[in-house]
């Protein structure tokens, strides 16, 4: 083994980290603020058309915008922080989305208020480089039951994000929304910079402006017809034109970023069996977890004169839905037991199982609204396990100069799953309505079927988690120490760096990456 000239090995810091208590709450709030934004509209999308004078598909912007312009900034700023520092791109990522939330409250304007939309989009790289900040700044045996709390706060956020939302919206103006959005945003900031560190730790290399730039195209090639499919048709020639360049563009961008020295994303370490298959599983927790959130709010709030929805009123289709975040705050402590214990794998196969039983349940659930109820309650069940144990696989499996980067894609790939699931659900529910007075509702027929696809979806995720090979135990535990938590050089204020020259490239196959200590 390789040692410094005090007699410690190479990569192994001499000091613990020095970070305060308040981190992983503060960190946890940026990504609840995040989520919050994410479904901030869902209860007043029905009244939007009206509000600003467009049609009902041309609103559904006002989603489609936010989740373009969110999958395309979480691998750009994952990479952007291990290059120039995650609490940086932190700030940068929150504060975009602090203007586009006063962009939003401050105009009745459609245009001016999706470009507010596309903004407040941007803030959703934060939740990376929150869990990356996380792995470089706390102790080793705090990076497990953090990761837990912060991905738990985004299944939090968007479920308590919903009644919320809803309150505000049927008691005050709707531009309110983006007012509390603004405000939030503003919190997360000024906590961050008062209690959060900067990571000492950098990335080599340069940032990969024509990989940002393919990526960014091919996903929008790919998510835009995937969103609007059901609107233009699957088979127009726009919506099989765009898939068709989406194809290419992402077939180049994959060649060269293989053949670059410094790629936006290291497609060599994603194609690994761990990061390869929770990345896939992120796809199908992002769909089924967007399926509750879509469904559910037209099955309580349509009219009860169809004779199967259930004429809620906005704030008691929201209350309806706050389980779904209750129960996972509740919970999130029992979650960072069984991981601890039995790893990020066991809670991942058993939140997905947990999921494919809450939908199958669910099937017979639709006909009352403490029916829904029941329903939120087992989703947000499974919400915790499986959103606290990607992270914290992928963190297992990657180097950590490469934290922000890969949770980046990791967070992109969920966004895949919820675009999907917007595309599938919508589709659904459209081709399956009845007229009932002036307005096409969804049928009973329609919901179920939703149901079952999302049943599918849980499947095919408990069939990848499955399949992950189970991380060593020596991986995340400190050296001398009984932590069972994530433990790496990223854990402590004396970071280490790739070699730039020679390093991995030239390195023999299974002969380790020679490191060399430095101070960002």
């Amino acid at each position: 083994m390789q040692r410094t000239t005090n007699g410690q090995p190479v990569g192994v810091p001499t000091h613990p980290p020095t970070a305060g208590g308040g981190v992983a709450p503060v960190l946890a709030f940026a990504a609840m603020t995040v989520a919050v934004m994410q479904t901030l509209l869902v209860p007043v999308l029905a009244d939007l058309p009206s509000l600003l004078d467009t049609t009902p598909a041309d609103a559904a912007w006002l989603m489609t915008s936010t989740l373009l312009a969110g999958a395309i900034a979480t691998p750009i700023m994952g990479r952007l922080g291990d290059l120039y520092g995650k609490r940086r791109m932190l700030l940068i990522s929150l504060a975009v989305m602090a203007v586009g939330s006063l962009i939003g409250a401050c105009t009745d304007d459609f245009v001016i208020v999706i470009a507010g939309r596309t903004l407040q989009g941007i803030g959703m790289g934060a939740v990376p480089l929150a869990l990356g900040l996380m792995r470089d700044v706390l102790p080793s045996h705090k990076v497990r039951p953090a990761m837990a709390l912060l991905s738990s706060a985004v299944g939090v956020g968007a479920g308590l994000g919903l009644p919320a939302a809803a309150l505000v919206a049927q008691h005050a103006d709707w531009h309110a929304l983006f007012l509390c959005s603004a405000a939030m945003a503003v919190l997360a900031i000024a906590l961050t910079v008062f209690i959060v560190p900067e990571s000492p730790l950098r990335a080599p290399g340069r940032f990969d402006i024509v990989g940002a730039v393919g990526l960014s195209l091919g996903l929008i090639c790919l998510l835009l017809p995937l969103t609007k499919g059901s609107t233009w048709g699957w088979t127009s020639p726009l919506t099989l034109g765009l898939l068709a360049a989406a194809g290419v563009i992402l077939g180049w961008w994959g060649l060269f970023e293989l053949r670059g020295p410094a790629p936006l994303v290291d497609l060599r370490t994603s194609a690994r069996r761990e990061v390869l298959l929770t990345n896939l599983a992120a796809i199908t927790i992002g769909f089924v977890y967007f399926v509750v959130t879509l469904a559910l709010p037209q099955l309580l709030q349509l009219p009860a004169s169809t004779g199967y929805v259930l004429g809620q009123s906005m704030v008691m289709a929201g209350v309806c839905l706050a389980p779904l975040g209750l129960t996972m705050m509740a919970t999130t402590p029992l979650y960072s037991r069984i991981a601890a214990r039995y790893g990020p794998k066991t809670t991942l196969v058993l939140g997905m199982a947990i999921i494919a039983v809450g939908y199958t349940a669910g099937l017979g659930l639709l006909s009352a609204a403490w029916q829904s109820v029941i329903i939120a309650v087992m989703l947000g069940l499974r919400g915790g396990l499986a959103f606290s144990s990607t992270p914290a696989l992928i963190t297992g499996a990657v180097d950590a100069s490469e934290t922000g980067a890969a949770n980046g894609l990791k967070t992109l790939m969920r966004s895949i799953g919820t675009s999907l699931s917007s595309a599938v659900v919508g589709m659904v529910l459209a081709n399956s309505s009845a007229r009932a007075g002036s307005v096409d509702i969804p049928t009973m027929g329609g919901l179920r079927t939703v149901f079952l696809i999302a049943v599918a979806a849980a499947l095919i995720g408990l069939v990848l988690a499955a399949f992950l090979p189970a991380q060593r135990h020596a991986r995340h535990t400190s050296a001398g120490s009984g932590d069972t938590a994530p433990a790496s050089a990223a854990s402590f204020p004396e970071q280490v760096q790739q070699v730039p020259s020679g390093g991995q490239h030239g390195a023999q196959p299974g002969a380790p990456k020679q490191r060399t200590p430095t101070r960002a």
